[in-house]
């Protein structure tokens, strides 16, 4: 597979907790087809807490958005209908113990890079939380 090669997913999805196993099976399908499979485990934990977020805490419509760009990075990225900034996260030698408030700080210790910004994509205003992994 070229290192160049690029490609983009989008999976929209009702305000609905089943559809965070949804979106993790479809995103373990689309690494396997593309050859990461050493990232899905890592990928599908940190997708599942982005979709989480996104399904718990907003009442509207959501979406997972997963990319590939031609510097080998993979992008996994959680959009959903509420504008406002997500909490900050803790790290995760605090959120051990906790029931709840661990996803950030996974996603923090878990990814190469991740972040969030106010978008007003797929006709709504919202916001996206996303991060990167690297694939090579």
């Amino acid at each position: 597979m070229p290192e160049s090669e690029t490609w983009d997913y989008t999976l929209y999805i009702p305000n609905d907790l089943r559809a965070v196993t949804v979106c993790r099976r479809t995103l373990r399908v689309i690494l396997t087809l593309h050859g990461l499979i050493g990232l899905v485990d890592t990928a599908e934990l940190l997708a599942a807490e982005l979709v989480s977020n996104a399904v718990r805490h907003t009442k509207g419509p959501a979406a997972l958005r997963v990319r590939r760009n031609p510097e080998g990075m993979v992008w996994i990225g959680a959009w959903d209908s509420d504008p406002e900034p997500p909490d900050p996260p803790r790290p995760l030698e605090q959120a051990v113990e906790l029931e709840e408030g661990r996803g950030l700080g996974l996603v923090m210790s878990c990814a190469d890079y991740w972040g969030w910004q106010p978008s007003a994509r797929f006709g709504n205003r919202g916001k996206f939380m996303w991060c990167e992994l690297a694939a090579a």
